[in-house]
């Protein structure tokens, strides 16, 4: 089940989408299994203790996504575009060859819609980083 916790993710050019967070193993396993469709403002954010090598499937997914692996700084740095969802077992799976940190979901063709190269910075503050940010500033 979703965390349905969500936070804005800024683009470089100062767009930005409303994803939803995937932090526990539950979470991050179910991720936008069964959604009927995801809008160009929609995302998921899965977010890892660690960074490190993290591989995904489409299984019962209904629509096709740009999958965007981001290291601990937030730059991107590997992309699957346009992967479709799984036509039949076993599923093939998709992964960074380099560790990352967060993994986002989007609507497929929005990386290339929103003008995205690898190494882009995007821009984002986790709710117990927004806390600590706040405490940091009090």
């Amino acid at each position: 089940m979703a965390s349905n916790q969500f936070i804005q993710i800024y683009f470089p050019d100062g767009q930005s989408v409303r994803a939803e967070l995937a932090v526990t193993p539950e979470e991050r396993a179910q991720g936008l299994m069964f959604r009927q469709k995801i809008e160009f403002d929609q995302g998921m954010l899965f977010v890892f203790e660690r960074e490190g090598i993290y591989s995904f499937w489409m299984k019962n997914m209904a629509v096709y996504l740009d999958l965007i692996w981001l290291d601990k700084e937030k730059r991107i740095v590997h992309v699957e575009r346009e992967v479709p969802p799984c036509a039949e077992e076993p599923c093939p799976t998709y992964a960074s060859n380099v560790p990352a940190l967060y993994v986002l979901e989007l609507r497929a063709g929005s990386f290339e819609k929103r003008g995205l190269k690898m190494f882009d910075r995007l821009d984002f503050i986790l709710p117990h980083q927004k806390c600590l940010n706040d405490f940091i500033n009090w």
